[in-house]
């Protein structure tokens, strides 16, 4: 297994350090979003050729791979013919002098890591001995679906929105985003958490449980969920639909007394 671990390392060094020479020629550090579901599906492509096939590291190579690629056009096409994305460009103005061996650090080699993190548990199963499909193959897999749906119906609604002119400087609050304030990111987080279900039954699958616990606080508490709100603190319509709509897991709308 830590030849597998080591490899995907290697892989993955080289996918990023790639992407950051990308990012200086095309002078937008935002094209490490793109990279994110690219890579993961690198990785899937080089366990499935190295190591033996079987009925889950096939269903989890799948279910990656759709997470990956569908998330990967999504930001393509929401970005394209746009200016960097204001996250990136805060920083490229924060960092100054040490703006590229920062982002090399900071934004490429750092998301390579949660990358290796993030996939463990399929690395893990990919040189396992075969599991029979069981009980928690279906509950991970009726998880995936689920939070498949979210994001990709979240975004879908979201980028219908946004291409209203009449709903410039508004605030989505119908679909799925009456009951999340960030359904796409709940979405993706129960992606990670079905998948890790779906490795439950390999011997030490335990220790893997980093994989949807880091993709959980990322989200939630670091640059998913605070980065977005803080784009918008201040916005007295985000404010009142802060009140009334929970901040991830779907609920029903608050009333306001």
């Amino acid at each position: 297994m830590l030849t597998a671990f080591i490899s995907c390392f290697l892989i993955i060094f080289v996918y990023a350090s790639v992407w950051f020479a990308i990012a200086v020629y095309k002078k937008r550090n935002d094209v490490a979003d793109i990279a994110w579901g690219l890579g993961y599906m690198l990785i899937c492509g080089y366990l499935f050729y190295t190591y033996p096939a079987t009925e889950i590291s096939i269903l989890l190579y799948t279910l990656v791979t759709a997470w990956g690629l569908r998330l990967s056009i999504h930001i393509y096409s929401r970005n394209k013919n746009k200016t960097e994305d204001f996250r990136y460009k805060a920083w490229r103005e924060e960092w100054g002098k040490s703006f590229y061996l920062r982002s090399y650090l900071q934004v490429f080699l750092l998301q390579g890591l949660f990358l290796l993190i993030i996939i463990s548990p399929v690395i893990h199963v990919a040189v396992q001995l075969p599991v029979k499909w069981n009980g928690f193959t279906w509950i991970g897999l009726c998880c995936w679906i689920i939070g498949f749906y979210f994001q990709a119906v979240a975004d879908w609604q979201l980028s219908v929105f946004k291409s209203d002119k009449n709903n410039k400087g508004l605030i989505i609050q119908t679909g799925l985003w009456k009951y999340s304030r960030h359904p796409n990111y709940f979405g993706e987080i129960l992606m990670w958490w079905g998948i890790f279900i779906i490795t439950i039954p390999f011997s030490n699958s335990f220790y893997f449980i980093i994989s949807p616990l880091t993709i959980t606080l990322l989200l939630a508490f670091v640059s998913g969920v605070p980065l977005l709100e803080k784009k918008y603190k201040g916005n007295p319509a985000f404010e009142e639909y802060k009140k009334r709509t929970s901040v991830l897991i779907p609920m029903p709308r608050r009333k306001i007394q």
